[in-house]
């Protein structure tokens, strides 16, 4: 559920949506058709993870603990 809110979370910003893009090398057909699939959902938790500004900003919007993000990527990658 928490990588569905940071895709989410992406996809309210173009910018952010475009750079996530533009950095996993996903199209955005692609992210439509395998939206649910835990390689994407494991992708945009990868991708918050990297850059920290972005981490927090999802962790305060969601009021969610930021070092739960990681530990949700490590599930998804298992």
């Amino acid at each position: 559920m928490m990588a569905a809110q940071a895709l989410a979370f992406l996809a309210q910003e173009p910018q952010r949506l475009a750079r996530f893009l533009a950095l996993t090398g996903i199209e955005l057909a692609e992210l439509r058709e395998r939206a649910g699939t835990p390689e994407i959902l494991a992708a945009v938790l990868s991708h918050l993870t990297g850059d920290e500004s972005l981490l927090l900003t999802f962790a305060a919007e969601t009021q969610l603990a930021p070092e739960s993000i990681p530990a949700a990527l490590a599930l998804l990658q298992d």
